[in-house]
């Protein structure tokens, strides 16, 4: 009886050894990737806290299994953790968006890239590398977003409204202007009656473009108004 309860006791104390390695290393990626999606949940972004908290936790489950099965069972055991990186670029395919040459995403995919790498590190034990990644990642989403504002480094999708009489001559005005500009209409519609046209439409530029713009469709004679409807920023 002896000897069956030693053994009792030591695979107890291997299995709760194995259980709070465990569970540590989802808790840890759980946490850290909840960090970055809250940062990206409060800037509006698509892929928000659930999601970028999800991402690094099955990232962390995959690796852990990946480790565990192969122990388990004969096996490569990285086989299953290295089908993370085509499974999350599949995710991060499907964020980015594609419109009439306008891309937006490339930044939510790219976050969701780096996060399952968070989550990995931390389902590998690499606790110091998971925490470190997080951090610069912040850092390169906070800092850097801002010095590109500052700095208008990134185009906006600006939405534009302008009245006028006729439709032809308002639709060549604009044409005049925005080929002066060098930019290009898109999104374009078109509603009213005879008298009383409204066109709306967007522009990607940059800030300092944006306000020079404005500007010039204001000083125009021949729109009745022109107004900024609001504008949508790149990824």
């Amino acid at each position: 009886m002896e000897p069956i309860r030693q053994i009792i006791e030591r695979l107890g104390g291997e299995m709760s050894t194995v259980l709070s390695s465990t569970i540590s290393r989802l808790v840890i990626a759980a946490v850290l990737g909840g960090i970055i999606g809250l940062e990206r949940e409060l800037h509006h972004k698509p892929a928000g806290l659930r999601t970028n908290m999800f991402i690094c936790f099955g990232a962390a489950m995959f690796t852990i299994l990946s480790d565990q099965l192969a122990m388990e069972h004969p096996g490569d055991h990285t086989r299953i953790a290295a089908q993370i990186i085509p499974g999350i670029g599949f995710i991060g395919a499907g964020s980015i968006l594609h419109s009439r040459g306008s891309v937006t995403g490339l930044t939510t995919a790219a976050t969701l890239f780096v996060v399952a790498s968070v989550g990995m590190a931390a389902g590998g034990g690499l606790y110091l590398t998971a925490v470190f990644a997080t951090g610069l990642i912040l850092i390169a989403l906070a800092l850097l977003g801002n010095v590109e504002r500052r700095f208008a480094l990134k185009s906006v999708s600006v939405n534009y409204e302008v009245t006028g009489e006729n439709l032809e001559t308002t639709i060549a005005e604009l044409n005049r202007i925005l080929e002066a500009e060098r930019q290009n209409m898109q999104n374009v519609h078109v509603a009213g009656a005879p008298g009383h046209y409204r066109v709306i439409f967007s522009v990607d530029c940059s800030r300092d473009e944006q306000d020079e713009l404005k500007l010039l469709l204001e000083e125009s004679n021949v729109f009745s108004s022109a107004a900024t409807l609001g504008a949508t920023e790149h990824e």
